[in-house]
């Protein structure tokens, strides 16, 4: 991998970390460093545990919790500005072979921090440097640079008969 490209997976449906996760799987497996900053997240999902199966893999989550259903407070807004600045950091310096940006469309709709600010992370990345950026509502301006954009569309789920996020499956 000599030229790094720029993923997002973005959408309405299910699966976008999944995906992600499922290529951090491939690329750790390749021997290949893998980094996943989780913005918007602090619940305690099972991927966390990663780590202590995959040693190529890193994962951190830099939020405080899910917010989606209220007003983000300033801890929420300090939580993902320093986490961005995390991920500049490494990607800039381009030890890991693939960053995961989880969520980090999710931290811009609801105005964590600007577009602005990650597309001047993107450009500062190492080129060797795999990137994945996902989460609902992927603005216009990161489609139009990146190199592959796949959107999820729910077709059927079954937690609209009321299955809740099961561990292992959904969280």
């Amino acid at each position: 991998m000599e030229k790094g490209y720029i993923h997002i997976y973005t959408g309405e449906g299910k699966g976008k970390t999944t995906a992600a996760l499922g290529l951090a799987l491939r690329a750790a497996c390749a021997g290949k460093k893998v980094y996943m900053g989780q913005f918007v997240k602090g619940m305690k999902y099972s991927e966390v545990k990663a780590e202590e199966y995959l040693p190529n893999f890193r994962i951190e989550q830099l939020g405080r919790s899910c917010f989606i259903d209220r007003v983000p407070e300033q801890e929420d807004i300090d939580a993902a500005q320093n986490g961005l600045k995390k991920c500049s950091d490494i990607l800039s310096k381009g030890e890991y072979d693939v960053v995961i940006l989880d969520e980090v469309n999710i931290a811009l709709y609801f105005k964590l921090f600007l577009v602005e600010d990650v597309i001047e992370m993107l450009k500062q990345k190492s080129p060797h440097v795999e990137v994945v950026l996902t989460g609902r509502y992927a603005p216009k301006e990161l489609i139009e640079i990146a190199d592959l954009v796949t959107e999820m569309k729910e077709i059927k789920h079954y937690y609209t008969k009321g299955v809740m996020a099961r561990k292992g499956i959904e969280n």
